[in-house]
């Protein structure tokens, strides 16, 4: 790929953080070993950037069920969704986030939830905690789950000045994230399309490559392999959090266990659902192939 200058900082902040960038590089890299070793470190600080509000939730997920008062005036449920707030509104107003993609992250949040409500009815899974700030049988702060999924893909894209070869049109992508939502719920009823949904994505996404930016050059990965890296770490997230019973599915009322594999194939479909949304924010720009 070719060159191509990296975007201006858009904040106070982030030119803090370039300028510290820039410092680092100068007195670190003398060679191409150092460089690769800045870049595998400017990676792994970028990604953990970009899951800024998913990690929040992460860390208070834990720090709450091992230390939140039993006399606390509101319940650990009520207090994360008022963290999640709280933590939203710091990334706008900080410029971590912008209000474009505070609005599609919105979109998902009330996506997200509305697949709790039938989900929980349904009894596919369970909040064993009580609280007041919830609809039914699903705490509101399980909405901010779905939302943290959307955070990260948003930030995640513009920092790491995502490019696409053999972008699909979003009307496809579009429409196989609808079947994919319809299927979360039918297949309580009808059978269960996710085997072709799984390939419905392969040839989709099969020829489209995604040129990413951890320091300097571009890197490139098919973007299939990227939902499924996403997809494996969410799943991790998955297990932390009902570890620390945020919520527990059938088999872990009397005792956590690992949660089953089959959720990865459950998260990497919710992964082009999310990808679909935030790609309606974020452009797709083409990569410039060298020849």
């Amino acid at each position: 790929m070719t060159s191509v200058p990296p975007p201006p900082p858009a904040s106070a902040l982030q030119r803090r953080l370039h300028a510290a960038r820039a410092a680092l590089h100068a007195r670190w890299v003398r060679g191409p070993f150092s460089q690769a070793a800045f870049e595998f470190l400017a990676f792994g600080i970028k990604q953990a950037w970009a899951c800024l509000f998913g990690g929040a939730m992460l860390g208070l997920l834990m720090l709450t069920f091992l230390f939140y008062p039993d006399g606390a005036p509101i319940s650990r449920y009520d207090f994360l969704v008022l963290a999640a707030v709280a933590i939203q509104v710091t990334m706008l107003l900080t410029g971590l986030e912008t209000w474009e993609e505070a609005r599609i992250i919105l979109v998902f949040h009330v996506v997200g939830t509305i697949m709790e409500l039938f989900k929980t009815h349904a009894g596919s899974w369970i909040y064993p905690e009580d609280s007041y700030l919830r609809i039914g049988a699903v705490p509101l702060f399980s909405g901010f789950m779905y939302a943290a999924v959307g955070s990260y893909l948003a930030r995640v894209w513009r920092i790491f000045d995502f490019r696409f070869s053999h972008f699909p049109p979003l009307w496809l992508q579009g429409l196989l994230a609808i079947a994919i939502y319809v299927n979360f719920f039918a297949h309580h009823w009808l059978p269960d399309i996710r085997l072709g949904l799984f390939a419905a994505t392969v040839l989709i996404y099969g020829r489209c490559w995604v040129f990413f930016r951890p320091d300097v050059a571009y890197r490139q990965m098919p973007l299939v392999v990227g939902f499924l890296l996403v997809a494996l770490f969410i799943w991790f997230a998955e297990n932390l959090g009902t570890f620390a019973r945020a919520w527990a599915y059938p088999g872990q009322e009397d005792g956590w266990e690992m949660v089953s594999l089959a959720k990865l194939g459950s998260w990497y479909l919710l992964m082009i659902i999310s990808f679909v949304l935030v790609a309606t924010v974020h452009r797709a720009r083409p990569a410039t192939l060298t020849r």
